[in-house]
């Protein structure tokens, strides 16, 4: 083992790292949102290839972690954040110059992987340098702020996409991203202690997987994001269609719609850091899975009773999405928390699971959608049950983090 150049940031440091670091995501998910009926109509796609477009960015996304864990535990996590900012600057500007869905489709391709870097490198920074439920509250802050960038995110990609057209989306997400650098770059330190140099051997690597998928609380907690997320990923890759095609808005209105559900999320986060004084990460996720339940089951059944109108679909989410706040922190932290020498493979590992899930989660999406709110709501309430069960059960057993 190899000790690295390390000193540990402030925690404001660490927290604005982490909300920009993860704010990358719903950059990459919701400035675009507004976006997808326009790109479907202009490149002349078809529902399904316009879906993969979300859905092959986050297959891409899960696979890349499994490379990007191992190789910020060989290399550092500054040498994995530069480098894959870079090419995710240039893989959006690479998005502007789209002229088919299959060429956006393949930068979407390169996106998600560089962006699997940003991301696992960012909950892997956290056990760097916090204790497991320490770094909850830390993670808790630094998703408050992904909050803010997420509630922006839709308002200004359905302004940008409502008056200059959908190109100019991936423009903003460009700059945005050549802004994340630059911090990096400037303010943040390398937090790993001690580079592993056979992180990346083939023996090893496999040994280190199979360890952190043995581990229960690693199931646990990376069952809970999954699910939670993948509830998540059928509003954001059916809400567009739904609210713009089926409800009838327009894109600067989905947009506020969409940033509406970004504060209830928000909100979740500050909840849940007074949840973990409390109770505890497992506390916490027990009570954020009743809003988690009651979102989805209420979603549904306004759903089914044939009730089609805007409010059936945004309260519902509200309640749904203020329980991912909980959901998302904690399962995040814990499913890393029993491996502080292996951090980045667990959460390698935990982002792959995840991105599987929302994966399959849009293609059924893609082929169900049918021009009513039903499989959109039917998809949230099936996420929910997953929450609930996952919380209730596994986390309160095996979470190892009362």
């Amino acid at each position: 083992m190899t000790t690295a150049a390390h000193r540990r940031p402030s925690a404001l440091i660490a927290a604005v790292a982490l909300a920009l670091l993860l704010g990358l995501q719903p950059v990459t998910t919701d400035l675009y949102l507004p976006a997808l009926p326009a790109i479907k109509t202009e490149l002349h796609a078809s529902m399904h290839a316009t879906q993969l477009t979300m859905a092959a960015l986050l297959l891409s996304f899960g696979l890349g972690q499994l490379v990007a864990g191992p190789v910020a535990d060989r290399f550092g996590r500054r040498p994995v954040l530069l480098s894959t900012l870079a090419v995710y600057v240039l893989a959006s500007l690479a998005a502007v110059l789209a002229t088919t869905i299959e060429a956006l489709v393949l930068v979407r391709i390169v996106q998600g992987a560089v962006m699997a870097g940003v991301v696992v490198v960012a909950r892997a920074m956290v056990r760097d340098l916090y204790e497991p439920h320490e770094g909850a509250r830390i993670m808790s802050l630094g998703l408050s702020g992904l909050g803010v960038i997420a509630i922006s995110s839709p308002l200004l990609g359905g302004w940008l996409a409502g008056h200059l057209g959908w190109r100019t989306t991936f423009v903003a997400a460009a700059v945005i991203g050549l802004g994340t650098l630059v911090f990096v770059a400037t303010q943040l330190p390398e937090t790993i202690r001690q580079r592993n140099p056979r992180a990346m051997h083939p023996g090893p690597l496999l040994a280190s997987w199979a360890t952190v998928l043995r581990h229960p609380t690693f199931r646990a907690w990376a069952g809970l994001s999954a699910a939670t997320y993948g509830g998540l990923f059928v509003f954001l890759a059916g809400s567009s269609f739904v609210y713009m095609q089926v409800l009838g808005l327009n894109a600067a209105q989905y947009g506020l719609a969409l940033s509406t559900s970004s504060i209830s999320y928000l909100a979740g986060t500050f909840v849940c850091r007074r949840w973990l004084v409390r109770h505890g990460m497992a506390g916490a996720v027990r009570r954020a899975a009743v809003f988690t339940l009651a979102g989805g089951l209420s979603m549904a059944a306004l759903a089914a009773g044939g009730v089609q109108t805007v409010w059936a679909i945004l309260v519902p989410q509200l309640l749904y999405a203020f329980g991912h706040g909980t959901h998302q922190a904690c399962g995040q932290t814990g499913a890393v928390g029993p491996f502080p020498q292996q951090a980045g493979v667990a959460a390698a590992l935990a982002g792959f699971v995840l991105a599987v899930v929302a994966f399959f989660v849009g293609q059924w999406l893609g082929l169900a959608l049918d021009g009513t709110t039903r499989p959109l709501a039917y998809g949230i309430a099936v996420g929910s049950v997953a929450v609930a069960l996952i919380a209730w059960t596994a986390v309160q057993r095996l979470g190892g983090a009362r």
